[in-house]
């Protein structure tokens, strides 16, 4: 999701309460974007972008169904969770073992990570209907609280637990699990020391923080979708 500039392609689900192919072709063809219809009922043909988009749905759905929004409450609620979404770390942004940023989505868009100013956490607080302001930062926060922990549970979930999964390696950049994260905010880690078992499996880890060293079981800690093998780097970059 993006707003900062012309989009270069566009998708349309064939469904019965969206433009027919015609006009979706020639408003395309205004916005010198490529159109591309699926067929009706096929939300598998968009691949990893539409799951990530069914997840996006099911959590608004249940964390503002109830919600009585304007068009203008909803458009600022909408760009809140857009940034969310585009802040996701994806691999580490550099080879030094000292640079804890990821890179992002964020930076293909707006050239650097987003970041969003501090505010008080509302997600809990009990609203006044006067004030419409704290009523789209408690659907955002309560938002950012489900979605960024489905995520991370995402980047975790092992398909079977007879497959052996790659050992986490020292100097690998990490996401740390956190309950009490804000929002846009993704605490990193960089592996400094591994513990294997007995059975030469990684189980904890000590982890380089911005604020010390910690010592957390692999449970605790989600490698970036895209992982870089630091001696590929060291010898490559």
């Amino acid at each position: 999701m993006q707003r900062t500039s012309r989009e270069q392609e566009t998708f349309l689900m064939n469904g019965t309460k969206f433009a027919s192919p015609t006009e979706f072709s020639y408003s395309a063809r205004k916005r010198e974007s490529n159109g591309t219809s699926f067929p009706p009922a096929s939300p598998h043909f968009g691949g990893l972008w539409e799951a990530n988009i069914k997840s996006l749905k099911r959590i608004l759905l249940r964390v503002a169904k109830s919600a009585i929004m304007n068009f203008e409450e909803l458009t600022t609620l909408m760009a809140q969770i857009e940034a969310a979404l585009n802040s996701r770390p994806l691999s580490p942004l550099s080879s030094d073992p000292n640079d804890l940023n990821p890179l992002t989505r964020g930076h293909f868009l707006t050239n650097c990570a987003i970041s969003s100013f501090p505010e008080p956490y509302t997600a809990s607080d009990s609203l006044s209907y006067h004030s419409r302001w704290k009523l789209i930062q408690s659907l955002r926060d309560k938002f950012w609280n489900r979605w960024s922990t489905e995520y991370l549970t995402h980047l975790q979930t092992r398909a079977k637990w007879s497959v052996q999964n790659p050992n986490l390696m020292e100097n690998q950049l990490v996401l740390l699990k956190d309950p009490n994260t804000k929002l846009l905010d993704w605490p990193m880690g960089r592996i400094l020391e591994v513990f294997p078992g007995s059975d030469g499996l990684v189980r904890v880890v000590n982890v380089k923080t911005s604020t010390g060293i910690l010592k957390r079981a692999i449970t605790k800690v989600v490698p970036l979708p895209i992982t870089v093998d630091p001696a590929y780097v060291e010898k490559n970059i």
